[in-house]
């Protein structure tokens, strides 16, 4: 919602006897909610890029015996990265 005096964005303001109202931050505008407001915008999902290089990076890794307690899978897999520059001085 938005002030029609000053177009700012309004605010919700929760009173003491459970009243509840949108109020302007600039100006002294108050709109009092008298029943139930509901919206809801379903937004599209944005296509995620995989970051840990897709199933081919995973064929060459380093493995170890180690036990899932989660699903019980007895081998665990990983691969050390560098994520940034090294700050040693030459």
């Amino acid at each position: 919602q938005f002030c029609p005096t000053c177009a700012n964005l309004l605010v919700i303001d929760v009173g003491r006897q459970t009243t509840v109202s949108f109020r302007c931050r600039t100006c002294p505008y108050i709109y009092r909610i008298e029943e139930k407001i509901t919206h809801k915008q379903l937004l599209p999902r944005k296509q995620v890029d995989d970051v840990l290089g897709g199933e081919d990076a995973w064929k060459d890794v380093d493995q170890t015996d180690a036990l899932c307690p989660a699903c019980s899978n007895p081998r665990a897999y990983f691969r050390q990265l560098q994520t940034r520059s090294c700050s040693n001085p030459r």
